[in-house]
C-alpha cells in the first residue's frame, strides 16, 4: 500500500466509525457495536503506524515500500 492508499483507508475507517457512532447517538452502542468501534480504532492505529513507518523510512533515505503493518498487539501497546 502506498501513502495515498493508506490515507484513503484511514479516511474510510474514520467515516465508518463516525457513521456508527452517529447512528446510535444518545442510545449508546450495543456490546457488538462497541467491539466494532474498538476494531476500527485498532485498524486506524495500524494504518497510522504504517504511514509513520513509511515517512520515517523515506526521510532516512530507505525504501518506504519495505515498511510493514505491525500486529495489533504491537501498535496497541506502544509506550507513551
Amino acid at each position: 500500500m502506498d501513502d495515498t492508499q493508506i490515507a484513503a483507508e484511514i479516511n474510510r475507517l474514520v467515516e465508518t466509525e463516525h457513521r456508527l457512532e452517529r447512528a446510535h447517538l444518545g442510545a449508546g452502542l450495543s456490546e457488538a457495536q462497541a467491539q466494532q468501534v474498538r476494531s476500527l480504532e485498532v485498524q486506524l492505529d495500524q494504518c497510522w503506524d504504517l504511514l509513520r513507518q513509511r515517512r520515517a523510512r523515506r526521510a532516512a533515505g530507505l525504501d518506504p515500500d519495505e515498511a510493514r503493518a505491525r500486529d495489533a498487539d504491537v501498535v496497541e501497546h506502544y509506550r507513551q
